[in-house]
């Protein structure tokens, strides 16, 4: 199992008149920025068998456009376990409900990078999640007696396993295989 955490492209700053901060749309910019972004992560990620986004507009965009960009033909759901003022735990029950899937979760900062160090086990993540970033990470090859559990959750013995980190890339930048 995989697990890709996106977080949404740039927004316009301008909230649409009689709307709220949820309908901010991608800049135009930033549709063709993050579609040549992620169409070059595409063969690094392998295939996708689901994309969850948070439901704002901006997610919903940027969930699309990697979906394209990635030739992905399976399903892209919306989630609320992915909205910016979720706990970090909320996702919890959709990791345990798809660990044998390869995942995409399209979301917010600060939540991607709170995430990303919960799931890796760190205090927080190293790198800024700048819009379009994507965290790439995986189980360890060796499986344990609880292998469906997941991190973070309350289990007896052995605890929680953390996952292991693939790659950091955010647009513009050099892919990291390796972060301190």
């Amino acid at each position: 199992m995989r697990i890709f955490l996106v977080r949404h492209g740039d927004a316009d700053a301008e909230i649409p008149e009689g709307l709220g901060d949820e309908a901010r749309a991608l800049t135009a910019k930033a549709r063709a920025n993050i579609a040549q972004h992620f169409a070059s992560l595409s063969e690094r990620m392998g295939p996708i068998n689901l994309i969850l986004t948070s439901p704002l507009v901006r997610t919903v965009q940027t969930a699309q456009i990697l979906s394209f960009a990635t030739k992905h033909e399976g399903l892209l759901r919306v989630h609320r376990c992915l909205l910016p003022d979720m706990p970090v735990g909320a996702v919890e029950p959709v990791l345990k409900d798809h660990n044998h899937e390869n995942l995409v979760l399209v979301g917010h900062q600060p939540s991607m990078g709170a995430l990303a160090a919960h799931l890796l086990g760190m205090q927080s993540f190293p790198k800024p999640v700048n819009p379009g970033t994507v965290i790439a990470m995986e189980w360890p090859d060796t499986p344990t007696s609880t292998e469906d559990q997941v991190p973070g959750e309350k289990g007896e013995n052995p605890p929680a396993q953390h996952l292991k980190f693939l790659f950091y890339a955010a647009p513009g930048q050099q892919v990291l295989d390796v972060i301190q």
